[in-house]
């Protein structure tokens, strides 16, 4: 009985910490949807507004550490001579929080097709989406991108 009682306090004493993990969890695929938005040109001044430094990003076999005007430039960029008929998630994103609520991850397969400089676009990616907990909401800190050959 004692067991029990103890097993039942645990659990109890978990649960807020589930119901953060939870929440935490649906802010990052919330953040995740932005991106994806954002590369359709939907709501891209907002996304570019929140980002951080530092920021480090892994593409293409480089590690980089673009600042928050070069990754602005580049995407206002990209964005504006790409008009996408699609860019959506292939499966449905695998997201974790750590265990102490301070870093989470969104990992993602997307595909998408259009015209980019009047040529026809498509492409596969997958990437690692890295978050930190910072003054209680989540901001961007890193991305991790392949594409597929």
């Amino acid at each position: 009985m004692t067991r029990l009682i103890l097993a039942i306090g645990i659990l109890l004493l978990s649960l807020p910490a589930l119901a953060d993990r939870a929440g935490d969890e649906a802010a990052l695929l919330a953040l995740h949807q932005e991106i994806i938005d954002a590369h359709k040109n939907i709501g891209l001044d907002t996304w570019l507004a929140k980002g951080v430094e530092p920021y480090i990003s892994a593409n293409r076999g480089e590690i980089s550490y673009p600042s928050k005007a070069a990754r602005t430039k580049m995407f206002e960029e990209y964005i504006g001579a790409t008009k996408f008929d699609y860019y959506r998630d292939m499966v449905p994103p695998v997201v974790k929080v750590s265990a102490d609520g301070t870093l989470g991850w969104v990992i993602v397969q997307v595909e998408a097709k259009g015209v980019r400089a009047g040529e026809a676009y498509a492409f596969q990616s997958a990437w690692i989406e890295l978050y930190e907990k910072q003054g209680g909401e989540w901001v961007g800190i890193g991305n991790v991108s392949n594409f597929k050959p």
